[in-house]
């Protein structure tokens, strides 16, 4: 099969680490090298990485996007004079030919340098900003309107019916009602 790229990195990222493979030319007869270090998940360890990286004069990187863990890896290499890849694991794990005793920094090394795997779409940095602000928008709505569910099914408990007489539990009329209910029953 041929090889798209010479040098070439896979990384297996999980919580604490990452495994990279490195796959580069090296042994006589054409023949490839893999050298698998593992890096730490902090930011000091993952720039090292991106100084490894370069050192190895690789030209692709490829990673699985497994849950949340790749995001600082992926941002802090992204801006780097190689290729950044992030691949979704159900589409890696279906291809076949890949052998049980391969870690998968090794296979997506491999699968990298023949061009088999496909890139994610990752929004550049404007956009994933906007996505986050967005997403947590909803969250905040969603927990709010929770909130109102939740207090209205305390008051029902209670026996205190204020939706029957306001349109809104979260309107002015309520609140004021909430308030001289609470000034009313007061200690002392």
């Amino acid at each position: 099969m041929e090889v798209l790229h010479e040098r070439c990195a896979g990384m297996d990222i999980s919580k604490r680490d990452v495994k990279v493979c490195i796959r580069v030319p090296g042994a006589p007869g054409g023949r490839y090298r893999n050298e698998v270090t593992t890096f730490g998940s902090m930011t000091d360890q993952i720039l090292a990485l991106r100084t490894f990286l370069l050192e190895q004069r690789v030209t692709l990187v490829v990673m699985e996007s497994t849950g949340d863990y790749w995001k600082p890896f992926y941002y802090l290499l992204e801006d780097a004079p190689f290729e950044v890849m992030l691949v979704n694991p159900r589409h890696v794990k279906g291809l076949p030919g890949r052998k049980r005793d391969v870690s998968d920094a090794q296979w997506l090394a491999d699968l990298a340098a023949h061009g088999l795997v496909r890139g994610s779409l990752v929004p550049p940095p404007p956009i994933r900003v906007l996505r986050d602000l967005t997403r947590t928008h909803a969250d905040l709505t969603r927990d709010r309107a929770r909130e109102y569910n939740r207090l209205q099914s305390v008051l029902e408990d209670a026996g205190i019916k204020l939706t029957s007489v306001a349109t809104r539990i979260n309107g002015v009329s309520c609140r004021l009602m909430l308030e001289a209910l609470v000034v009313d029953h007061r200690p002392g």
